[in-house]
């Protein structure tokens, strides 16, 4: 069992991934083996709906967003983490989450359906609720089980140093890495007991116009 640990943060050994190092050696005590993926500071172009993916089988901008789908599909559980810019999240991990999971969505690669996840961020103090939030909505769309901890999945400071002074920032995510474990632990004894995820179901999309009303 692995989890894949998502630095979505241009600074690589910053806030977000202390936080993140915390859920790994956590995750290493439960024996769930974990790695951490800095999604790097260059540019990463927004969804443009074009819909190649769809034919493609993967996004027409070939760039770090298809090597992250490819290396994704090979893990069973994912932890986003991201800090908080103006009260939201980066614009570089919105780009990047869209094109993920749209891309693989429309290519029909259900790798992330009944996979559990869990965002976690950082700040120096305010807009983590508001960026939680709208991280957990891609986790939604996809079936993923959402993972908790027992506060809000956040952490505090300015500095890596700020943040390893968090001591119910850190007790936090060393919480959330236990039920991540746990919740891996109890789909593999339910897959061998014979117990199957429900089937899919082929999505019935409307909108709410009406014609000739």
């Amino acid at each position: 069992m692995k989890v894949l640990l998502v630095n979505g943060s241009p600074h690589k050994n910053g806030c977000t991934y202390t936080a993140l190092r915390e859920i790994a050696e956590q995750l290493q005590k439960e024996g769930i083996e974990s790695e951490i993926y800095f999604i790097g500071t260059e540019a990463i172009r927004p969804c443009m709906g074009c819909g190649a993916c769809q034919k493609l089988g993967r996004c027409v901008i070939d760039d770090a967003v298809n090597a992250f789908v490819d290396k994704a599909a090979d893990f069973d559980g994912y932890v986003l983490g991201c800090p908080v810019h103006y009260a939201s999240a980066s614009g570089a991990i919105v780009s990047f989450m869209d094109r993920v999971f749209y891309s693989a969505a429309m290519a029909g690669r259900r790798i992330f359906r009944h996979k559990p996840a869990a965002a976690v961020v950082s700040a120096r103090r305010a807009g983590t609720t508001a960026t939680l939030d709208q991280l957990n909505k891609y986790f939604q769309i996809s079936e993923m089980p959402i993972i908790s901890g027992r506060y809000w999945n956040m952490i505090h400071g300015r500095t890596a140093e700020d943040v390893a002074m968090d001591k119910e920032g850190l007790q936090n995510m060393r919480i959330l890495a236990k039920n991540m474990a746990y919740f891996l632990k109890c789909q593999r004894a339910a897959a061998e007991a014979g117990i199957l995820p429900p089937d899919w179901e082929k999505p019935e999309l409307t909108n709410f116009i009406r014609k000739g009303v």
